[in-house]
């Protein structure tokens, strides 16, 4: 049977809006992607500096679903197994807290950034026209003309102001907060807000270090001899060696993610008090004292899901509005997949 084409509008364009807006084009829907931001990727970002890039937000993804993996393996973009499968678990003092972890499945980044991967998913949209970065979605309401559809109001650099109409669905796929801040003050479908209101997501400050003296001959690296761990210091709760994740800069360089705990505690202090903070617990916990040549620190307001909603996505089919992203099921790169290919196959079937 055949599905009537929609013009259907994806909010967000990390990877469960990249997710389901690949989904809805390849089944012949028209579909207009929005991201506020200037690039695609959400969390699957990378930061590029002057010594190498750092992967800020997740620091890689693995594959337990077979449709993730089926999308991986048609997918051009390049992905590369990681020695992440020798993480150790830190105590406050560096000190090996637990034996290494199991290596139960392969620790995936994309090459030659994280942000790789959605920036080639993005590519046909892009192509097509049906992309739109720098673009926020203030308001949705009912089109003008026709008031079986949807309209969002937007604005964009310099406090450019748009419409798009003519919507037959829009689909949310940005952080839960978001997404029930923007249904509520647009009045729209308050029973998916309602269903939402459950969620935590906690957020996490991260700290990016290059330490370039590293590269010198008579040097192979600053520090521990292990590339990643978990750590148990009330600051911290990662940290990963950058240069040894493939495809990377050869310049040594760690990003470090603060605990949820702590992140919640500090998430309005000032970047500066911030930065002195993680970059003394990061000395603690590895023995690093040098100065790095290069410190930054980026804070992500929603991050790692504690109370996930319980299902991969919120759908009302009479007013045609769902939602998705990671915080439905997890916090996982996968639970974003998933959580946009879901929605897309519900809002194709009607």
């Amino acid at each position: 049977m055949a599905h009537q084409e929609q013009k259907i509008a994806v909010i967000g364009a990390g990877i469960a809006g990249l997710a389901c807006a690949r989904t809805l084009t390849q089944a012949g829907h028209q579909v207009t992607l929005l991201e506020k931001r200037p690039a695609v990727g959400g969390r699957m970002a990378s930061c590029d500096t002057p010594f190498g890039s750092f992967d800020n937000g997740a620091q890689y993804f693995t594959v337990r679903d077979r449709r993730f993996e089926l999308a991986l393996s048609v997918s051009q973009a390049a992905r590369k197994p990681w020695s992440a499968n020798a993480v150790r678990v830190l105590d406050p003092h560096g000190r090996v807290a637990e034996a290494a972890l199991p290596a139960l499945e392969a620790h995936w980044v994309s090459v030659p950034a994280m942000d790789s991967l959605a920036r080639h998913w993005a590519q046909p949209l892009a192509a097509a026209g049906a992309l739109e970065l720098q673009t926020r979605v203030s308001r949705i309401e009912p089109d003008a003309i026709d008031q079986r559809r949807w309209q969002l109001h937007t604005s964009g650099p310099q406090d450019s102001v748009h419409v798009f109409s003519g919507f037959d669905a829009v689909l949310l796929a940005v952080p839960h907060a978001l997404a029930a801040g923007l249904l509520g003050q647009s009045g729209v479908a308050p029973a998916l807000a309602q269903r939402m209101a459950p969620v935590t997501v906690a957020p996490c400050w991260t700290l990016m270090l290059a330490f370039p003296q590293a590269v010198q001959p008579t040097l192979a690296h600053l520090g521990p001899q292990w590339n990643a761990a978990h750590s148990t210091h009330h600051r911290i709760a990662w940290l990963a060696r950058e240069s040894s994740k493939p495809g990377r800069s050869a310049v040594e360089r760690w990003t470090v993610q603060a605990s949820p705990e702590w992140s919640k505690e500090h998430l309005e202090d000032d970047e500066a008090r911030i930065q002195a903070k993680l970059l003394k617990a990061f000395a603690e916990v590895t023995g690093i004292y040098a100065e790095p040549a290069y410190a930054q620190v980026h804070r992500w307001r929603w991050a790692r899901t504690e109370n996930p909603l319980g299902t991969s996505h919120l759908w009302d089919p009479k007013a045609r509005v769902g939602v998705c992203g990671d915080w439905c099921l997890g916090h996982r790169v996968e639970n974003a997949f998933v959580s946009g290919l879901e929605l897309a196959l519900a809002v194709h079937r009607g």
